[in-house]
């Protein structure tokens, strides 16, 4: 399998440099040459194959021969032997509970593949990558992408992890998440938004004397290994899936839009979905896009759905791509919603005292789509992603609901340490000159 770059602007790579490059160097975004379609005979049994067999089977043509088959079946199998139960909330609406891995959020999948995927490369590339260069994986997040990555990389051998953040704009948890670990592991504390991390992330990937001095990668979903591995727990919710008949609707709550991507691409691989919601928050660039067909970012606006404060969604390009930027082939099978703060509240209260299910404030928007939608298709039921444990989001939906949510006890003593963050304006040259500093030079 190779990978092209959105922009059409740079050379096709296998899986391993796709991974290793993270951004193509025409600031594009890798994207397989074909979309392999999964064997007939999986999806007709899904339910008689384990978990570890579907996601190689799903896996093994994207990476191609990169990595051997036996080190790829224990890079699945890591990635996802956690639980991912599909939880029935309503007579109609079902949970797939993203939130069972080591951080508590649905980027855990991802980062667990990228992290074993790039260790394995690093070992096997020392040799080429220079005395001077340190392999540093350069990531921005809204969230719970820090801690997933924080935790996937935590003292793996030759990788360095700088992690950038919104001051005052994630959680108290998903910041405890990502700046208690310390070793191999750098949080920036960014004076700015999410997009103003993404924008200095890419420009630290263009600028020639950091390539000359550090090996760059990045681990947010633009990162091929980040992505695509997101499919997996679109099957595995298939296999348990009873009205088989039936597909689901799936509603995903969506920032950066790289989950429900990897979703539509298990689709085009054969995977029976009924339709997709692309679920946001008070930011609506995409529902926009949908009404008008006219793409405009926006600053992104500040909510208690955090992870989706995101104003320029950078795997939107990664959606057209895969319909080949024809938007009415897209709309017949996506759809996107804004949905106000008040409904989100609204919604984490009413389900939570009505159906008895804790949703955190992203799972409340997802839920209010995917409401909204089968009211008016009564013949279908859905799929709610909960893409975090609710104790992430503690001090926005313990006043929503009257009570405390319960600490698990995963992370009871990470809540314990302290801060370690390093504050930093939203300039470029200071995380260049941060990571300059960082390999010596």
């Amino acid at each position: 399998m190779q990978y092209f770059s959105t922009n059409h602007q740079s050379p096709e790579v296998d899986f391993k440099q796709a991974t290793i490059n993270g951004q193509a160097p025409d600031k594009g975004l890798y994207f397989p040459e074909r979309i392999p379609i999964v064997s007939k005979e999986l999806i007709e049994n899904i339910s008689q194959y384990s978990n570890e067999e579907i996601a190689y089977q799903v896996m093994k043509p994207y990476v191609g021969d990169t990595i051997p088959e036996d080190e790829l079946r224990r890079i699945v199998g890591e990635t996802i032997q956690f639980d991912i139960p599909l939880v029935k909330v309503t007579d109609r609406i079902y949970s797939l509970e993203l939130y069972h891995g080591p951080t508590l959020a649905f980027k855990d999948v991802g980062a667990r593949f990228m992290s074993r995927c790039l260790g394995y490369f690093v070992k096997q590339s020392e040799s080429n990558l220079g005395k001077n260069k340190k392999v540093t994986v350069l990531v921005a997040t809204s969230g719970d992408t820090g801690g997933a990555v924080a935790n996937g990389f935590y003292e793996v051998e030759g990788v360095e992890v700088v992690i950038l953040y919104p001051s005052g704009k994630v959680s108290s948890v998903q910041e405890k998440q990502l700046t208690t670990l310390g070793k191999n592991i750098h949080a920036l504390e960014i004076d700015g938004t999410f997009d103003d991390c993404q924008q200095m992330v890419k420009q630290a990937f263009t600028d020639e004397q950091l390539k000359q001095n550090l090996f760059l990668t990045s681990a947010n979903s633009i990162n091929v290994a980040r992505w695509l591995p997101q499919q997996l727990y679109y099957f595995l919710a298939y296999k348990l899936w009873a009205d088989k008949n039936n597909p689901p609707v799936i509603a995903v709550p969506s920032g950066n839009f790289g989950n429900i991507c990897a979703g539509i691409l298990a689709f085009q691989s054969g995977l029976p979905v009924q339709h997709f919601i692309a679920a946001c928050n008070a930011n609506d660039v995409v529902p926009n896009y949908m009404q008008t067909q006219d793409y405009v970012p926006k600053n992104a606006v500040a909510t208690i759905s955090n992870a989706m404060d995101v104003g320029n969604p950078s795997n939107f390009i990664r959606i057209l791509e895969i319909f080949q930027h024809q938007f009415t082939n897209l709309a017949a099978v996506f759809s996107s919603c804004s949905i106000s703060e008040e409904l989100t509240k609204s919604t984490l209260a009413s389900v939570y005292k009505n159906h008895h299910y804790l949703l955190d404030p992203h799972g409340a928007v997802g839920f209010s789509a995917l409401d909204q939608y089968l009211q008016s298709h009564p013949d279908q039921k859905g799929i709610v992603l909960e893409t975090a444990h609710p104790v992430k989001f503690y001090d926005a939906v313990e006043p929503v609901i009257g009570q405390s949510v319960p600490i698990p006890t995963a992370i009871q003593h990470q809540l314990t340490l302290e801060k370690n963050s390093i504050k930093m304006e939203a300039k470029s040259e200071s995380l260049k000159s941060f990571l300059l500093q960082l390999s010596g030079t």
